[in-house]
Parts: structure tokens; C-alpha cells; sequence
């Protein structure tokens, strides 16, 4: 079963954690925990300097999976240009959707919660909690579209803000 496992991501790949974005592994490492000999993946997060094991045999149920193909960015681009969608529920309740849908680890999911949180220069400003969500699914989405276009992620944001900007007028 680990056979099928192991063939699916490789040392340099970068992979996308669910709970934290765009990672690479460095490295495939045998450990022993509590007397159990574990194979795990390790991937490290450069820009939150934090390195994440990962049991290569859960890897896939965690939820762990490749880059998107430019197929699925193009489909988050267009995303971004649809229409905000807010809900009239109650703001606790939106952002705990919010923090699920950009803890799923989904482009498209990532894509909706920065295009429903998007404010232009002529709207309302946005709550403390508002803006750090906004922000968060901002970085997820612009870490993987660099990651998937071979761009920095200056370039990436610039990217994905033109989409955001044409939206607005």
C-alpha cells in the first residue's frame, strides 16, 4: 500500500498542506514512534519557517495533494471575476465558512473567499477580522498560482490583483 503512496509525491515536489498552503518536501525519512517504524514526508513551509512531518501513509486523507494544474488556476482566475457573493448570515458564522473553505486546501474554495472579501477603494472599509481572512486566502491563492507558473510571488499577486481590479470596473 505505501508502494502506491510513495510514487505519488517525491523529494522537490511542491505540495499543497490543506491547514498551511504551498510547501516542498525535502526529504522521505524513516522514524520510530512510539516503537512503530513511520515513513514521512517532510515538507517544509520557507516562508513560515516551519517544517511539517507528514505519515506518507496518510498523506492523501489528510488531504495532502500536487499543485493545481493551470487548468484549476485559470478556472480560480475566472472565479475571481464572478460576483461577491455575501450571504446575509451572521459575520461569526460567514467566517467560520471563510476559515473552512481556506483551510480545505480548494483553489476554487480559496478563490471565492478572496472574491467575496475583495473591497475596492470605494467601499465600505473592512473589520480587523475581515481583512485577516482576506489576507489569508490572498496569500494561499497567489503562493500557488507562483508556484504553479514558475513566477515569484510579487509577480503572482500582481496577477491575481489585475483579475481582482478589471472585476471592479
Amino acid at each position: 500500500m505505501s508502494k502506491t503512496k510513495k510514487s505519488e509525491f517525491r523529494p522537490n515536489d511542491f505540495v499543497v498542506y490543506p491547514a498551511h498552503g504551498v510547501g516542498q518536501i525535502i526529504s522521505i525519512e524513516e522514524q520510530e514512534i512510539a516503537g512503530i517504524p513511520l515513513e514521512l514526508f517532510v515538507v517544509s513551509f520557507e516562508k513560515d519557517k516551519m517544517t511539517l512531518r507528514v505519515p506518507t501513509n496518510k498523506a492523501t486523507e489528510i488531504g495532502m495533494r500536487s499543485l493545481s494544474s493551470p487548468d484549476v488556476i485559470s478556472k480560480a482566475m475566472s472565479t475571481l471575476k464572478g460576483k461577491a457573493k455575501v450571504k446575509r448570515a451572521m459575520w461569526s458564522r460567514r467566517a467560520q465558512e471563510y476559515e473552512q473553505k481556506i483551510n480545505s486546501g480548494d483553489l476554487i474554495a480559496i478563490a471565492e473567499v478572496v472574491r467575496d472579501l475583495h473591497r475596492t477603494d470605494d467601499q465600505r472599509e473592512q473589520s480587523y477580522s475581515e481583512r485577516q481572512l482576506y489576507e489569508a486566502a490572498l496569500e494561499r491563492l497567489t503562493r500557488e498560482v507562483a508556484a504553479v507558473s514558475g513566477n515569484d510571488e510579487v509577480a503572482a499577486a500582481k496577477q491575481v490583483d489585475e483579475v481582482l481590479i478589471t472585476r471592479a470596473a
